[in-house]
Formats: C-alpha cells, sequence, structure tokens
C-alpha cells in the first residue's frame, strides 16, 4: 500500500560556483521518496518569479504535486548561497526573508497532512513566524512526524528546537547536530547514552545520527543499530543526508529490520555524494547492485 507522505518546508535555490541547482532539504527529501516509488506532496511557497516558475518546472518533472506549493507576489523565491570549497563540508549562506518564510495555513494544507501517514519537517523553516506558527498547526494534525534537525546559524536557538522535538516521533540528526544538542540540555555522556537520554526526554521513539562517511547509527524500540560508510569518490555531499532520510524512511515503513534499513540509507548516501547536485535520480537496483559486494 502507498504511503502518504507530506514534506514541509523550503524550496530554493543552491548557488554553486557551477551554476544554480534546485534544493532545500524538504524538497530533496520528496524527490528521493517519489523516486523511490512514494507519492510525496511537497509543502511551501515560492515568488511569483522567474525562479519560482522554474522550481514548479523542476518538481513537476521530478512527479511530485505542486498543489500545496503557494505562491506570493511579496516576497522572492529562496535562495542559498552554497559554499563547497570543502566537498565533505558544504556552507551555506541563506537568504532571509525569502517566500518559503511566508507558507500559509489553510483548509487544503490542513487536510492533506490529516489524511497523510508520515509529516517530514525541518528546523529551518521554522526560522520565521508565519511559516513556524503553520507548521506547529500542522504538527497537531499529523499522525507520524519526523523531524530532520538540520540546524544552519544563525537560523535556530535551544527554544525552538526543544518545541520541535517535542512533536517529533522519529529524529534524525549528524553527529555535530547531537553535540549541540547534547549540550543544550545537559544530556552528557558518549553518543549513545546522549540518544538515549534525549529519547527518554523528549518521548521520541526513533533516533537516526548520521556519521557522513563513517555511516550512520540508529536508535529504535530500545536498541542500537550501526552500519558503516562506504568509500566513494565523492563529488558533493550535497542532498546526501536528504536522499538517506528518504531510503531509511521507506525501508522502515515496508518494515524492513532496523540493519537492513541503515544499510541501505547509507548506501543511498554514498551514492548520491558520487553525483554533482542533490536530487541525482538513483534506483533502487543501482542501490542493492552497489551493496552486494558490501554484504558478502
Amino acid at each position: 500500500m502507498e504511503t502518504n507522505i507530506v514534506c514541509f518546508g523550503e524550496m530554493l535555490w543552491d548557488v554553486l560556483p557551477t551554476g544554480k541547482q534546485p534544493g532545500g532539504a524538504p524538497m530533496n527529501v520528496a524527490v528521493h521518496l517519489k523516486n523511490l516509488g512514494h507519492n510525496p506532496t511537497m509543502v511551501s511557497r515560492i515568488g511569483r518569479d522567474d525562479l519560482g516558475e522554474e522550481l514548479l518546472d523542476f518538481v513537476t518533472q521530478k512527479g511530485l504535486s505542486t498543489h500545496l506549493i503557494q505562491q506570493g507576489e511579496t516576497h522572492l523565491t529562496g535562495v542559498v548561497k552554497a559554499n563547497v570549497s570543502d566537498k565533505n563540508e558544504v556552507t551555506y549562506k541563506i537568504v532571509h526573508p525569502v517566500a518559503w518564510d511566508y507558507i500559509q495555513s489553510n483548509e487544503a494544507l490542513e487536510a492533506a497532512v490529516a489524511h497523510s501517514d508520515v509529516l517530514v519537517y525541518g528546523s529551518l523553516a521554522a526560522r520565521s513566524a508565519t511559516s513556524a506558527e503553520t507548521l506547529f498547526r500542522l504538527l497537531k494534525k499529523a499522525s507520524f512526524k519526523v523531524f530532520d534537525v538540520n540546524l544552519r546559524a544563525p537560523y535556530y536557538d535551544s527554544e525552538l528546537i526543544k518545541a520541535l522535538l517535542i512533536e517529533a516521533n522519529m529524529v534524525k540528526m549528524n553527529l555535530q547536530e547531537l553535540d549541540v544538542i547534547a549540550s543544550w540540555y545537559g544530556l552528557g555522556g558518549d553518543e549513545e547514552l546522549a540518544v538515549v537520554r534525549l529519547a527518554e526526554l523528549f518521548d521520541i521513539q526513533t533516533i537516526c545520527i548520521t556519521k557522513g562517511e563513517n555511516g550512520a547509527m540508529l536508535w529504535t524500540k530500545g536498541q542500537f543499530y550501526q552500519s558503516a560508510g562506504f568509500q566513494v569518490d565523492v563529488k558533493d555531499t550535497i542532498g546526501s543526508g536528504d536522499s538517506f532520510l528518504a531510503a531509511l524512511l521507506t525501508c522502515l515503513l515496508q518494515g524492513k529490520n532496523p540493519t537492513e534499513s541503515l544499510q541501505f540509507a547509507c548506501a543511498m548516501g554514498s551514492l548520491v555524494a558520487t553525483y554533482r547536485g542533490a536530487t541525482p535520480f538513483v534506483t533502487v537496483s543501482e542501490i542493492q547492485s552497489f551493496l552486494t559486494p558490501h554484504l558478502i
């Protein structure tokens, strides 16, 4: 049975030295979910401008529905200037305010979330009052909530992240984000202890910590699972974490065991890093072929 997934938040252009590319974590997750066989719905806002029209064309070509992507006259489509001088640690200058800071709540949006199986959201789209207010309204309607932490300075603080963690059933973050959050809430100890304490503090069912080239760690149903990373020729890591989340969610929703799910997600993230850009089309068979020699 097809899973109904809503992805809420920023859709924008990543401006790189080589040119601009479509981006925004929630949109990247939605595109990869589509590639993996789901029919996700993207909720965002763009400007009524050329960049906005190009983004609409892009998501349409990727097979995503655009009926909950709002268009506004007053703010421009989002732009992010990405610095890829260190291909393993991309840094971003995120223009503010832009259209996705003003996602409006409405009946159609609330109905879509209320009828969905999963709502995927991040912290960046909650940086401004309008989109934050809409997000918190939607979180009250959602049945299963996946928080992709995605800390981007200076657009977060401990109170905002706390409010978003309280709502989450499942959380994904990287190791650096775990360090920041552990320091805020005095979680202490090693990585595993910090994860367990975080889960207890916010009543979170599943927590995933990504470790870049060193793989990932998953805590679910009171147990830890690990997957090593894969050595690949990295072009850039833009979108790797987003594709990882799409792959992990796909496996867990299909009822696959946590170890298998984590390996599949790590393989997906690694393969995406071998391409330039956030949303290359990576097939399930490509991931399985990549995994086969590593599982012998």
